[in-house]
């Protein structure tokens, strides 16, 4: 293996791949969103663009999301880098203890909330600073603090933006350009040739399990009461006859019935259409719950409806579903039920398959509720040799920042060999090499799909997971998602094309480490 010879960066510790080298030479020319697929080392292409910049005697700020990402891009970065002085900035640091590091340092790593605060209290600027790196870049949009700090970098400084995937959406891809001042986008895919010598491969698999008659009957009333409500939504003309019964559908008609009431109009229509798309927006949810989760978070859903229908002054809407006859058959069942759902035990077989299929396996099971965590991290704890921890954020009574560094080096040491993560277990966090990720239910987010499936594949060939209820939403949103995914890679294909055709001499010119 050949390693980077270059100044400022350790010896014989960083790989030399001719397309991380190709990329970062594009990077010190001109403002560049660089999109790599998970685990191809967008991190090694920024440590070479800081080396450069360090060199030219210039400072660094380089901004991740979250503080577990910070403490991990400041760890790498401390151990790559053999003269340049790290500092970590963060929210729990007083204005001026953040000032002393920033100006005591070479690289700066910090989460974009504190460096945006300090900037508009002028803290510190950004003068001395020739380089800025916004991870996951794809955040940069709207009043995401990315958005600020960009409004503060030097003219002559280097931005560039690191992420996996950026959705399909060139609109927002464009928004993303323009908010963080970058003029160039370098795409790469596991097709290309300099990066499929590194690209290890990853087996989908697609689990469908079918519904016990108990879930089956709950959905089936469930959904006899939400066809009900959006048929009289429908009938007093409040709907969208093109969309169906969804979410988002009764999101658009919520607001529209909000705007009317805040602009005076105080309607029989209006108070009884705010109603009913309350209740369709609750029995989509409890529909979710029973056909892709289980009865135990169904039971604590409909508990909380009961007690808000129950209480005098309650949500009108509560007050209504309880009253009404599915309402209490649905509550018969499960007061006589108890089944779980069968992803339960499916994924209990597979995490037992893959801790006996090798040395040292490690696994991360991705679930969207804390709930369904919780009942995976209780029924795994019985797996034979299973070494179960989660990985929740921080809200509500979660794991704060410094517990979910414990766990996250816990599970890298082998303490632990199952991970059941949310959502915050997806974007960007090092979880070292696993041999599987097992999705508990789909996620119509072609961004977050690739990120989840992208904790796997690293540095082996890896297996992913996807269970499926037959004949529920899981269904729907796995199509959506797989559309979603094709959608954006045709995009960034053309994108990318465009871009070469605009700028030849990216393929051809010698970059800055001699290739």
């Amino acid at each position: 293996m050949e390693y980077v010879d270059a100044p400022g960066i350790a010896q014989g510790r960083l790989e030399k791949r001719r397309y991380q080298s190709a990329i970062a030479s594009g990077c010190l020319r001109e403002n560049t969103l660089v999109i790599l697929p998970t685990g191809l080392g967008k991190t090694a292409v920024a440590l070479l663009v800081v080396a450069e910049i360090l060199r030219r005697g210039r400072k660094v700020l380089m901004l991740a999301p979250t503080k577990p990402l910070v403490d991990q891009h400041s760890e790498y970065f401390s151990s790559m880098l053999t003269e340049a002085r790290v500092g970590m900035v963060n929210g729990q640091m007083q204005p001026a203890k953040r000032k002393t590091v920033v100006e005591g340092s070479d690289l700066v790593v910090s989460t974009p909330q504190s460096v945006s605060n300090d900037l508009d209290n002028g803290v510190y600027g950004l003068g001395g600073f020739g380089l800025v790196i916004y991870d996951e870049a794809h955040r940069g949009t709207g009043n995401y603090d990315y958005v600020n700090v960009a409004r503060y970098v030097p003219g002559d400084a280097v931005s560039m933006g690191m992420t996996a995937s950026p959705g399909s959406d060139l609109k927002k891809i464009e928004e993303v350009c323009g908010n963080l001042g970058l003029t160039r986008i370098d795409v790469r895919s596991d097709d290309d040739p300099d990066v499929s010598p590194y690209v290890h491969d990853t087996y989908v698999n697609r689990i469908v399990v079918n519904l016990p008659k108990d879930l089956t009957d709950i959905s089936a009333l469930l959904r006899q009461m939400l066809y009900q409500d959006f048929g009289d939504l429908s009938a007093m003309h409040l709907t969208n006859p093109n969309w169906p019964a969804s979410k988002k559908h009764m999101l658009t008609v919520q607001r529209t019935l909000q705007t009317r009431l805040q602009g005076g109009e105080k309607s029989v229509t209006v108070f009884r259409g705010l109603s009913l798309t309350s209740m369709c927006i609750k029995l989509l949810y409890a529909i979710e719950l029973a056909e892709t989760q289980g009865m135990s978070p169904l039971r604590t859903f409909l508990t909380k409806v009961s007690e808000s229908g129950e209480d005098p002054k309650g949500p009108k809407a509560d007050r209504e579903l309880v009253k009404r006859e599915e309402y209490r058959r649905i509550w018969q069942i499960m007061d006589s039920s108890d089944v779980e759902h069968p992803k339960v035990s499916r994924i209990m077989s597979l995490v037992s398959r893959v801790l006996n299929s090798g040395e040292s396996p490690r696994i991360l099971v991705f679930a969207q509720y804390r709930e369904t965590c919780d009942i995976l991290v209780e029924k795994l704890s019985h797996v034979e040799n299973a070494r179960v921890t989660k990985l929740i954020g921080q809200a509500n009574g979660g794991l704060k920042q410094r517990e979910q560094i414990e766990m996250l080096d816990g599970f890298r040491s082998g303490d632990f060999n199952v991970v059941v993560s949310t959502s915050v277990g997806e974007e960007g966090l090092d979880i070292t090499s696993t041999n599987a990720v097992i999705f508990y239910e789909p996620v119509s987010s072609e961004i977050r799909t690739i990120q989840r499936r992208g904790r796997t594949g690293r540095k082996n060939d890896g297996e992913v997971y996807v269970l499926i209820a037959a004949g529920t939403m899981d269904e729907a949103v796995e199509d959506a998602s797989r559309k979603r995914e094709a959608l954006m890679r045709q995009r960034l294909e053309t994108l990318s094309r465009d871009l070469r055709r605009k700028r030849p001499a990216d393929k051809t010119q010698t970059d800055i480490y001699g290739y």
